[in-house]
């Protein structure tokens, strides 16, 4: 059963889902089995180690699924020293979509446009929604205050209804969605055009991340994800292991006044960034005690490793169920 909404009729897809972009959790396997549940996937660029890759992993897709509509995300500000690289595979390649990240989208949108690539781009604002629709963007990810690794300062209840009011362009509402009763309300009651998910296929078996990342999503609920700032410098949410509740999720004095010093404020959070992302890389795919698991409060709705298949169809059935 084909569920119609702006955002099934933009991307050409069965189900308003978008399994979202996650660094370092999100691949190929995920992406191919959520194209063959009738929902997109948006790969982040970043989780190929190089652009030779990335091509790789987008024929790999096109191979087992040749008329699937994925996306990638581009991380767009001058922290991805990749990233004209990286948008140049995508014209290349003619992706369906890009989801844009972290910075101005008009580069992507004015190159995209003529190969008909669509671009989304994430929004935690309307003052910013309104300047990606003037840009041109097809669609928002409204990212809202339950959104796993970087939230939003808004809930999806005020936040939709006022993008609805500013911005004529579809509106996918992101965080804090994690069954298919939540994607209907986000439809029906709050005026979405659709959601974007991530934690819950965090423990999927296509997953990339360890065992134990994925045992926790199923092990630790809502009331265990916390905010830190000591990932990135800006604020993130994390499983709240021991390990976090050691170290503590707020920058010590010394990281804070650094990072106001106008000279050296720039290097300071490139080095944050750059150590948080590691220890973020090295929970991922091992074991070890120093574990920073990024998730989001929708962990409560995980209770065993599953496939995204099995996943997707639960999702599915819970909707239809209200429809």
């Amino acid at each position: 059963m084909k569920v119609e909404t702006r955002l099934t009729k933009l991307l050409g897809i069965d189900f308003p889902v978008i399994l979202a972009p996650m660094f370092l959790v999100s691949n190929e396997k995920m992406c191919i089995e959520a194209l063959r549940c009738g929902i997109t996937c948006c790969i982040p660029a970043l989780n190929w180690r190089t652009t030779e890759q990335m091509k790789q992993g987008i024929t790999e897709i096109r191979k087992e699924v040749p008329n699937g509509v994925f996306g990638i995300n581009l991380i767009v500000n001058k922290s991805n020293i990749h990233y004209k690289k990286q948008l140049e595979v995508c014209l290349e390649e003619k992706v369906p979509y890009i989801i844009t990240s972290l910075g101005s989208p008009e580069e992507v949108i004015k190159k995209c446009k003529p190969l008909g690539i669509k671009v989304l781009c994430d929004v935690v604002d309307v003052f910013y929604a309104k300047k990606v629709e003037k840009l041109g963007a097809d669609a928002i990810i409204a990212v809202n205050k339950e959104a796993g690794g970087h939230s939003g300062n808004l809930v999806a209840k005020e936040f939709i209804p006022q993008l609805k009011k500013e911005c004529s362009i579809p509106i996918i509402s992101a965080g804090g969605i994690g069954d298919g009763q939540g994607i209907w309300k986000r439809i029906h009651e709050d005026g979405a055009d659709g959601v974007s998910m991530g934690t819950i296929f965090i423990a999927s078996e296509e997953s990339s991340v360890s065992n134990e990342y994925k045992q926790a999503c199923v092990d630790y609920g809502a009331n265990d994800i916390v905010m830190s700032t000591k990932i990135s410098g800006t604020p993130c949410t994390v499983i709240n292991t021991p390990y976090v509740q050691k170290v503590g999720t707020k920058q010590n004095w010394i990281e804070k006044l650094l990072s106001k010093n106008k000279t050296l404020k720039k290097y300071i959070k490139m080095l944050t960034y750059y150590k948080g992302m590691k220890a973020i890389k090295n929970s991922a795919f091992s074991s070890t005690y120093q574990t920073v698991w990024c998730a989001g409060p929708t962990i409560e709705y995980v209770h065993k490793i599953r496939s995204v298949k099995q996943i997707v169809e639960e999702l599915k059935n819970e909707y239809y169920e209200l429809e």
